[in-house]
């Protein structure tokens, strides 16, 4: 490969622009899905089931990806920008189909397409940092696209309670399938967001080409056995030579990405509970929880792009470990807090040249702590991760390390669906307590790492 180069802040900027519209497809699942799902005749306990294709696609597609993309050079295209290309389109698609979905099992299928997708495009940006970067710089470019995570989910958090806000839509207008008609707006200016910002990465950045020894290997990796064959091989061999580093990082991923999927399922209808004292998902209470959602979950976000670039002079003052449990104890906290928070007392008003005050309450206290815990989670552990592989090998190791976050996935949606759930009174608040203990449990987890300098 040729020799690496400092690169500026604005190169690093736009080779990880596409990350924010990878980010902005996440956000409207994030927030929107389980509304989706009750508005199309889901009930509280067969949420879980329903979120399945986010880890299971991320399970089997991440390795894959990974290994074909270590594995791959076009001189036209490149290593990673093909798979960042298929990715985008295919989210895209997935996005202005989903608020058209008549059943349940219509949005489930078209959620199992729509995570595939990501899944392809999200893999190789994680190693196209280490491709690009030198090692000095992968703090940047991992937080970097930390900062694009904030950015891209808090737009697409709020774009429906924009829409509303603005007066352009209304809280009561829904269509036949009963999904809002802020719903349907919200994911199409997403899919444009998934498109254009990849391509503008895709335009502005070149990548490195492989040397000639590494042509060399790939060029006879083609010859041995099977395509699938090779593939497996790889990630088998990837499995026995895992770094110790790689490996101690599991129970922290565990407890934070079972925690995350608890929030996310359930944090609409536990406002819903809570603030606004109703289950109904045909009441203007649960459409209001659903914007307050978008509104919480934006807040989180603008925390988490604002502070990303903090954590950079932190963790090499104190270490990446310690920041990372500093800061999913602080999201823990706030996710413990939530059941004493309301939507009545406020902490502060923002003037909004558009119409009312917009009135900060207390239910918003919890958002920046998790906003803190999001940003270390969308880089900290990459950046322990990324001084520890062979660069060689970085594809497939993103791909591997990618399973610490979907099997734990995989593992809450099973135990919440059958046991958890009622185990905890079927209170969906219970559930977010329930992720707040397990962020701590992270945190804690996390200082057991050892690590070089």
């Amino acid at each position: 490969m040729k020799h690496k180069v400092k690169l500026s802040f604005w190169q690093i900027w736009n080779m990880n622009f596409g990350f924010f519209g990878i980010q902005f497809s996440f956000g409207l699942e994030q927030s929107n899905m389980s509304a989706i799902y009750k508005y199309l005749g889901a009930d509280e306990k067969s949420l879980p089931i329903l979120w399945l294709a986010g880890p299971v696609t991320g399970l089997i597609i991440q390795p894959i990806v990974g290994a074909l993309s270590d594995g791959t050079w076009s001189p036209r295209f490149g290593r990673r920008k093909p798979f960042f290309l298929i990715g985008a389109l295919l989210a895209s698609l997935g996005l202005l189909a989903m608020p058209f979905s008549n059943s349940l099992w219509m949005a489930a299928g078209l959620l199992w397409i729509l995570d595939a997708a990501n899944n392809i495009t999200m893999e190789p940006y994680r190693a196209f940092v280490a491709d690009k970067l030198v090692p000095e710089q992968h703090p940047t470019g991992f937080l970097m696209q930390s900062f694009f995570t904030g950015l891209g989910i808090t737009l697409a958090n709020f774009t429906p309670a924009l829409l509303v806000l603005l007066g352009i839509l209304s809280i009561d207008d829904k269509l036949d399938n009963g999904i809002p008609v802020y719903t349907y707006w919200a994911f199409f200016i997403g899919a444009a967001a998934a498109i254009g910002s990849v391509l503008f990465s895709v335009a502005t950045t070149k990548e490195y080409p492989p040397s000639a020894e590494e042509l060399a290997e790939i060029e006879a990796r083609k010859q041995e056995g099977t395509f699938f064959g090779r593939i497996f091989k790889d990630i088998a061999e990837a499995f026995r030579t895992m770094p110790k580093p790689m490996k101690q990082l599991i129970p922290v991923k565990f407890f934070t990405w079972y925690a995350m999927f608890c929030y996310w399922q359930y944090i609409t209808s536990a406002l819903s509970v809570s603030i606004f004292h109703t289950s109904d998902e045909t009441s203007k209470g649960f459409s209001q929880a659903q914007l307050l959602t978008g509104n919480l979950n934006g807040t989180y976000n603008i925390v988490c792009f604002l502070v990303a670039f903090l954590l950079i002079p932190l963790a090499r003052k104190i270490g990446a470990k310690q920041v990372h449990f500093i800061a999913l104890t602080l999201g823990g906290l706030g996710l413990l807090a939530l059941p004493f928070l309301n939507n009545s007392t406020i902490l502060f008003s923002i003037p909004n040249p558009f119409g009312h005050t917009v009135q900060i309450t207390s239910v918003y206290a919890y958002s920046f702590g998790l906003g803190i815990a999001w940003a270390s989670m969308m880089a900290m552990p990459y950046q322990i991760l990324a001084g520890s592989v062979p660069p060689a090998k970085m594809g497939i190791y993103m791909g591997i390390f990618n399973m610490f976050i979907v099997i734990p996935m995989i593992i809450q949606i099973l135990s919440v669906q059958f046991f958890v759930y009622d185990l905890l009174g079927e209170n969906p608040l219970n559930i977010i307590t329930l992720a707040g203990a397990f962020l701590v449990t992270g945190g804690i987890c996390a200082l057991f790492i050892k690590t070089g300098k």
